[in-house]
C-alpha cells in the first residue's frame, strides 16, 4: 500500500505540473528562463562596478534576485548560496510590513528575514510602469558590509553572546516610500558604522542594482503583458520543481543520516553537533535536524533561513546543470527544525558565524546523509563529494577609520567524477579571494605571501583539493578577529579516501585558536592555512 500510494503522489505532482508546462514549448521556456536569470545577472554586474568596497567589488560578497508579486523568486544570479537560499525570507518580510509600490526597504534582523547583521538586504517593491498602484514584482540585492557597528571592527566579533553586541539591527525598514528618500533611515544607518563613506557608497551602489531588476522586470511585464508573464513564472517554476522530483524518484524510499561537529562557539570549545537524517518520500527530500546540538551562547548560532539555504543548495547539486534555480527546487524539499536547535536562533542570540560557518557544516551533513541514502537503495553515482573545507575561514581586520573583511578559498573534496579544485571557494560560499593590489591599496596591509597550501588535500582514488597560505602583516596597530573551522579535525574523505589537512591559524609563527581576537603591532603577520579537502576512493 505505501509503495502504490508513493506511485500516486508522485504521478499527481508530475502531471499537474506537465499540464501547467504544456502551454509552452521548451524553446520558449527557455528562451525566458534565460532572460530572467540574465536580468539578475546584470543587477549583479552593476552592483560590483560600482560598489566602494573591495568586498563587494572585488570579492563579490553580494547576491541579486527578481522575485515575482506573491514573492516567487523567480531567478538568482550565480552568487552566493547562502544568500540566495534565504532571501526569499526577506522579501517575505517586507511583504508582512504592508510594503507598497515603489518603497524599497533595507533589514538585516535575522528575526525578520535576515542572515547575520553585516549581510545587508536591499528589497524594492516593483510597480507596474503604466500604474503605479499595482505591484507586479521585487528586486532584491543582499552585500556583505564590512562594518555594521558592533563590539569589533568587521562586525564579526569573536566571543559575542548576544545579538546586540554584533552589530546595528535594522528590521525592515524604507528606504524609500513610493519612490520618495528617507533620508533620516539612512542617517540612522550611517550613524552606527565605523565606515560611514564606504557604507554609503555600497548601499547606492545596491539601490541602482536594485533599480536595474526593477526596469527589466517591468519591460518584461510591459511586453509580455501580466497575464503571459504570470503563466511564464508558473511554467518555469512547474519545470523546475518536475526536473527535481524526478532526480529524486530515482532515490524513492532512501534512507540515510550523518553526523559532524563544529569545534566551538567562540566561548568554549566543546563540540557543536550536527545531526541530520535525510529521507526520500513521494519525490521529496526531507531533511530532519533532530539531534542537532540546542543554541549555544557563542554565535555559530543562524536563522532557519539558513539552515534552509543549505538545503536548497545541496538538493540543486543533485540536479543536472541547466536545472534553473527558482522557488520551484524548494517546492520538493521538507525541512524540519526542533525548536530549540543552533539553526533555529532566536532573538537574542549571536549569530555572526553561523550563517558562514553552521552553514558549511551542515552542508557536509547533508552530503553525507544523501550519500549515505543513496546507497540504501543501489545509487552510487550521485555528484556528491567528500567533504571540502567546511569553513569560510572569516579573517576581519581594522582601527578606527578602516575595517577589512574576507573570506578565504580552501580544497574541495574529491567525488567519484574526479579530484577536487584546489584553492576554491566551497559548499555555501561562492565568493572570491580579495586581490592582493586592491587590499594593499584599501589598508594598511601587506600581504607577504599567497600561495597553494601543496599536499593539504587529501589522498584517494580522487585527490582533495589543496587550500591556500596566506600572510597579512600589518602596517599600523590593528585587531584581528579569526572565525574559522576545521582547526582540530580536518576534512574527512570519502568512500574510503584519506581526510584532508586541518588548517592552521599563527600570529608570528605562533599557533591561534580558531576563534580568536588578537591585536597586531606594525610589522606582525598573521598566517591563514586553509584546509584541503576530503579524497575520495581508497
Amino acid at each position: 500500500m505505501t509503495d502504490r500510494m508513493t506511485d500516486v503522489v508522485t504521478d499527481t505532482v508530475t502531471d499537474t505540473v506537465a499540464e501547467t508546462t504544456a502551454r509552452f514549448d521548451a524553446l520558449e521556456l527557455t528562451v525566458f528562463a534565460q532572460s530572467v536569470a540574465m536580468l539578475a545577472e546584470e543587477m549583479g554586474s552593476l552592483l560590483e562596478r560600482s560598489s566602494i568596497s573591495p568586498n563587494i567589488r572585488e570579492r563579490r560578497d553580494a547576491s541579486c534576485a527578481l522575485f515575482d508579486a506573491d514573492g516567487r523568486m523567480v531567478a538568482q544570479a550565480a552568487h552566493i548560496p547562502v544568500h540566495l537560499g534565504a532571501m526569499p525570507e526577506s522579501v517575505a518580510a517586507v511583504r508582512a510590513v504592508g510594503a507598497a509600490p515603489g518603497d524599497c526597504f533595507l533589514l538585516n534582523d535575522p528575526s525578520h528575514g535576515g542572515s547575520h547583521l553585516p549581510d545587508l538586504t536591499m528589497v524594492e517593491v516593483i510597480a507596474d510602469a503604466a500604474d503605479a498602484t499595482r505591484i507586479i514584482g521585487y528586486a532584491a540585492v543582499r552585500a556583505h558590509h564590512a562594518d555594521v557597528g558592533g563590539m569589533s571592527p568587521g562586525s564579526m566579533p569573536f566571543g559575542a553572546t548576544e545579538l546586540f553586541q554584533e552589530g546595528l539591527i535594522v528590521p525592515p525598514v524604507r528606504l524609500e516610500r513610493g519612490g520618495v528618500p528617507q533620508d533620516d533611515v539612512l542617517r540612522l544607518v550611517l550613524a552606527n558604522v565605523r565606515t560611514p563613506g564606504e557604507r554609503e557608497g555600497d548601499l547606492r551602489a545596491q539601490r541602482a542594482a536594485c533599480r536595474a531588476g526593477r526596469d527589466g522586470w517591468q519591460a518584461l511585464y510591459t511586453r509580455l503583458g501580466g497575464a503571459a508573464l504570470g503563466q511564464a513564472v508558473d511554467a518555469l517554476l512547474d519545470y523546475t520543481e518536475r526536473r527535481v522530483r524526478t532526480r529524486l524518484s530515482a532515490l524513492e524510499g532512501a534512507v540515510g543520516r550523518a553526523a559532524d561537529a563544529l569545534e566551538g562557539d567562540g566561548v568554549t570549545d566543546a563540540p557543536i553537533p550536527v545531526v541530520i537524517s535525510a529521507r526520500i518520500q513521494h519525490a521529496t527530500l526531507c531533511l530532519d535536524l533532530t539531534g542537532t546540538s540546542p543554541a549555544v551562547r557563542g554565535n555559530v548560532n543562524a536563522p532557519p533561513a539558513v539552515a534552509r539555504a543549505a538545503a536548497v543548495f545541496v538538493l540543486r547539486v543533485l540536479c543536472d546543470d541547466d536545472v534553473p534555480v527558482n522557488d520551484g527546487v524548494s517546492r520538493a524539499l521538507q525541512l524540519v527544525i526542533p525548536e530549540n536547535c543552533v539553526a533555529n536562533a532566536k532573538r537574542p542570540s549571536a549569530v555572526a558565524a553561523g550563517n558562514v560557518e553552521l552553514s558549511q557544516r551542515m552542508t557536509d551533513v547533508c552530503f553525507a546523509a544523501l550519500s549515505e541514502a543513496a546507497a540504501s537503495v543501489g545509487v552510487f553515482d550521485l555528484p556528491i563529494p567528500a567533504c571540502g573545507q567546511g569553513t569560510m575561514n572569516n579573517v576581519t581586520m581594522g582601527a578606527p577609520g578602516w575595517s577589512f573583511y574576507e573570506t578565504l578559498g580552501g580544497g574541495q573534496g574529491a567525488s567519484a567524477r574526479g579530484d577536487g579544485p584546489d584553492a576554491v571557494h566551497v559548499g555555501m560560499s561562492n565568493t572570491r579571494n580579495t586581490p592582493v593590489e586592491s587590499l594593499e591599496r584599501a589598508y594598511p596591509l601587506r600581504v607577504v605571501e599567497y600561495a597553494v597550501r601543496r599536499g593539504s588535500g587529501g589522498a584517494g582514488l580522487h585527490r582533495g583539493g589543496d587550500g591556500v597560505i596566506r600572510r597579512y602583516q600589518a602596517l599600523t596597530e590593528c585587531t584581528a578577529t579569526l572565525l574559522t573551522e576545521r582547526r582540530m579535525v580536518a576534512p574527512p574523505g570519502a568512500a574510503g579516501g584519506a581526510a584532508g589537512r586541518a588548517g592552521r591559524n599563527l600570529l608570528n609563527g605562533q599557533p591561534l585558536p580558531a576563534k580568536c581576537r588578537v591585536t597586531m603591532q606594525p610589522g606582525d603577520v598573521l598566517t591563514i592555512e586553509t584546509p584541503g579537502g576530503g579524497g575520495w576512493g581508497a
